[in-house]
């Protein structure tokens, strides 16, 4: 669905220059090491739009100790610092998740970063951290996608096709939506879309960038977290405000985090009270057919059981 419902000049903040072919994008490793394979797959597709990708130096760093960090937590800010501050990148690409974004939040320089013109940041999963951060510190959209060097992506025809909308497409508005997407609280709202995934959001607790501004709709999914888990970590993010002035919620994947019956109870039970607008199985996060999801930015979330979505302008 493309159409002219959602105002582009609507945001709350900067949006990036959009990427055009021959763009110099720039790879990073903020979190664990890419597989080689992959990585190679997903330079590959990104020339195969017509970018031209440009290794960190610390892409497939290794770490002292940590064999799921890619190279020290100095090296891996550097990395990021260097990528966002080359007025040559049109668009920095994070090609994994797994752990270590939030471990390089603190050796990042602000201050320095905000001198920079405004550019896109990509990834998902551990990356959350980042987008938190780029909202809070930087007022720069970023793109919750998933990532070059993963199976998420590359073994999925569907996902790379709705990235490269994300990125190339024809402006207007798209209604993300899945055949299970479902209204567990009815209304339509407008607001900041902000969030990711749930782990990496009750982790955050404490940290300047934590709570949402007033007015967003929130964005929630996790991957192989047991109900038990799921629970608690919503907990947390309730007993820290995180749900406080949010106008709406958007529910993602969760996969292999249990029986889904009990999944949905679960997140059933924690929207009850909020009194908000709330979709499940938006279709973003770790799932297959995976949506490539703006934040930072003005949505719309129609929890209408005729036609549930979740409205976003694309592309970046």
């Amino acid at each position: 669905m493309v159409d002219d419902a959602l105002p582009r000049q609507r945001t709350d903040a900067t949006t990036p220059p959009r990427l055009r072919r021959g763009d110099r994008v720039a790879l990073v490793s903020p979190a664990g090491r890419p597989p080689e394979e992959q990585l190679a797959r997903g330079v590959a597709l990104l020339e195969s739009w017509g970018l031209v990708p440009v290794a960190a130096s610390n892409l497939a760093g290794a770490h002292h100790r940590a064999d799921y960090l890619a190279g020290s937590d100095a090296d891996r800010a550097a990395d990021l610092t260097a990528a966002w501050l080359d007025p040559e990148v049109a668009a920095v690409f994070c090609v994994r998740g797994g752990y270590g974004s939030m471990r390089i939040l603190d050796l990042l320089d602000f201050g320095l970063l905000r001198t920079a013109l405004p550019k896109l940041l990509l990834g998902s999963s551990d990356v959350t951290a980042l987008h938190q951060a780029w909202h809070h510190e930087l007022a720069v959209a970023t793109l919750f996608s998933p990532m070059i060097a993963t199976g998420d992506l590359l073994d999925d025809p569907v996902a790379t096709a709705r990235l490269h909308d994300a990125l190339f497409g024809e402006p207007g508005v798209r209604a993300l939506s899945t055949p299970a997407t479902e209204v567990l609280s009815p209304g339509t709202v407008e607001g900041t879309l902000v969030g990711g995934n749930l782990s990496l959001l009750a982790a955050s607790v404490g940290a300047p960038e934590f709570r949402p501004p007033v007015g967003a709709i929130g964005l929630l999914e996790d991957v192989t977290e047991e109900p038990y888990r799921l629970d608690n970590l919503l907990l947390q993010l309730r007993r820290a405000g995180w749900f406080e002035g949010l106008v709406g919620l958007a529910l993602g994947s969760w996969v292999e985090c249990g029986d889904p019956t009990e999944v949905t109870a679960l997140l059933q039970e924690y929207a009850d009270p909020l009194g908000v607008p709330v979709l499940s199985e938006v279709g973003f996060g770790h799932c297959a057919a995976a949506w490539s999801v703006p934040l930072g930015v003005r949505g719309r979330l129609v929890a209408d059981p005729a036609s549930p979505r979740l409205e976003v302008c694309l592309p970046l």
